[in-house]
């Protein structure tokens, strides 16, 4: 690889950190083609990206940069998931992955600015997701008014009730 190809990744990289929110390092090491393929595709759906880099190269792109501590765990087969969307997506996808193909190993993960470990991730993972947060304020919200509406519409349903069944006992007499 040219010294020009090598600081043009170091840029890419640099770019993808910086608008990072979370970014998880993990050893592929055994895996095939078509299940780290399989993984790409399934952390796209997420707004996530996997990518292959040398650990060098990694390195430097992290400079700088709240992801600095994954230097130390830059050895070996390295690739890095990136994600500037929801974090727990990602995280969900990684942790799910890895039951059907136990060769994908978590080495540490940042989120925004901490350090993380492989069983702090697993943990984010079984967090809700932005949408199902979103989903459940927007119920706990509707549920307020609703209660209120019904609350103010039982008064005038109890009169109702009680003039009917007056009209009802004065049929009979």
């Amino acid at each position: 690889m040219k010294r020009e190809d090598k600081a043009a990744v170091v840029e890419e990289l640099g770019e993808k950190f910086a608008k990072a929110k979370l970014a998880v390092l993990t050893d592929y090491r055994g895996m095939t083609v078509s299940a780290l393929q399989n993984l790409r595709r399934e952390l796209r759906g997420s707004a996530a990206e996997i990518r292959v880099a040398k650990n060098t190269l990694l390195k430097r792109a992290i400079q700088d940069t709240p992801f600095a501590p994954l230097g130390e765990y830059l050895q070996g087969t390295t690739a890095v998931t990136v994600t500037d969307d929801d974090p727990v997506a990602s995280a969900k996808v990684l942790v799910d992955f890895i039951k059907t193909n136990p060769q994908l190993v978590i080495k540490s993960a940042v989120l925004d600015g901490k350090l993380l470990s492989a069983a702090d991730l697993t943990a984010l993972s079984k967090l809700p997701g932005i949408n199902e947060l979103r989903a459940q304020l927007l119920g706990v919200m509707l549920a307020v008014p609703t209660s209120f509406v019904r609350v103010l519409n039982g008064v005038p349903q109890k009169a109702v009730y009680l003039l009917a069944a007056l009209r009802d006992q004065k049929a009979e007499a």
